[in-house]
């Protein structure tokens, strides 16, 4: 047994940047007055984060990416059986059940960053996408992204529970791999982090943000008025 390196800078960066996000959002949408325009501003970097995440999870290190912790049913019923097992071994990158909770928490991020291109604040501020949108895409652009903000809560209190209970149950200490990267296995570890990669992804990501936010949008439609 020796300590390998699993999670690759990128990755880790792009962890406690989403939490920093996720907490940042909450405190000017909920704690912080006249901070709407921050809200959306992070709202954009939120996004950011996830479209790096998704495309990382492709061409990303090999435990970042999808195909390393997305499982079929049979493998997360199968590790479920040991979950109380102390003595179980521990998976090396994210187990069958935790990769779920990943994708999980990407898409209701994904689906509450692209439901708020749609928000306003009812006095100044409108998202980019809101101006041309019907009052039926409105409505449900305001449920998703409630819905998703609540579903949230729920699945950042189940991970932030399973890391206790691995930290204190099964003696899996979960979040120090996530700050400097490396976990005690038998299986070997990742080379290197692959950061001119994840800079090319980070301005792709950065791009296709910038299209969706400053060019892509409808212009609102101005009336012309005679006299």
């Amino acid at each position: 047994m020796q300590k390998v390196l699993v999670w690759d800078i990128p990755t880790r960066v792009f962890h406690w940047l989403l939490v920093s996000s996720l907490l940042a959002q909450y405190a000017t949408a909920e704690w912080l007055e006249n901070a709407i325009q921050w809200h959306f501003y992070i709202g954009y970097f939120t996004l950011f984060l996830v479209i790096f995440r998704i495309l990382w999870g492709f061409v990303g290190t090999q435990y970042a990416r999808f195909s390393s912790f997305v499982t079929g049913p049979r493998k997360v019923i199968r590790y479920m059986k040991t979950l109380f097992d102390k003595d179980s071994t521990p998976s090396i990158g994210h187990n069958p059940l935790g990769g779920w909770f990943v994708v999980i928490m990407l898409v209701l991020v994904a689906v509450q960053a692209i439901s708020g291109l749609f928000m306003t604040d009812d006095i100044f501020l409108d998202g980019p996408y809101r101006p041309q949108a019907d009052e039926q895409t409105l409505a449900l652009m305001n449920s998703l992204h409630h819905l998703a903000f609540d579903l949230l809560l729920y699945v950042i209190t189940l991970h932030i529970a399973a890391v206790v209970f691995y930290g204190i149950y099964k003696k899996q200490k979960l979040v120090p791999a996530m700050v400097h990267g490396k976990k005690v296995s038998k299986t070997v570890g990742i080379a290197g982090s692959r950061l001119i990669s994840a800079l090319v992804v980070a301005l792709l990501a950065a791009a296709i943000v910038y299209v969706a936010i400053e060019v892509y949008p409808p212009t609102p439609e101005i009336e012309e008025y005679y006299y």
